[in-house]
């Protein structure tokens, strides 16, 4: 089975979080957090701020890993495992803006749009926003149906 690591972000200020909305290729419609695949011998932290920079203008200061989640996934009729290396961002520069690919939007921390997300999203993003860090996995059919999921809390 093919590999891909990506790594996702997800920007904090108090009781809020910052979702994009996907507006092309993989995802597209969906509200997620910003990032992208890993590219050839960058870290996870090398990429989750290059992409956080291309896809909503931000430059990350102060961040945290939060976990990491992998899936057995179908991508582009493949199925494929996909591991995205999950970050925090409480302190930034810039404006988060809109770009060719995403476009920001603050949510309310009790009033997420887990309808317009990925199925997976609504069960690792509340102990995310908990303060909590996981190691997570799920597995989906093509159809985007859980057939099954393992979410392990890891103590600091």
């Amino acid at each position: 089975m093919k590999k891909m690591e990506t790594t996702l972000c997800l920007l904090r200020r108090n009781e809020e979080i910052l979702l994009a909305m996907k507006k092309r290729g993989f995802g597209e419609g969906k509200y997620n957090g910003v990032g992208g695949k890993i590219e050839g011998t960058e870290t996870p932290e090398a990429t989750m701020l290059r992409e956080t920079k291309e896809e909503i203008g931000v430059t990350p200061i102060q961040y945290e890993k939060v976990g990491v989640v992998s899936f057995d996934e179908f991508y582009k009729d493949e199925k494929v495992n996909l591991i995205f290396h999950l970050y925090m961002v409480t302190e930034w520069e810039g404006t988060p803006a809109e770009s060719e690919e995403m476009q920001p939007k603050w949510f309310s921390i009790d009033s997420i749009p887990y309808n317009q997300m990925f199925p997976d999203d609504k069960y690792w993003l509340p102990l995310i926003l908990e303060g909590k860090k996981i190691d997570a996995y799920f597995d989906f059919d093509e159809e985007w149906n859980l057939l099954s999921k393992d979410i392990k809390e890891l103590s600091d």
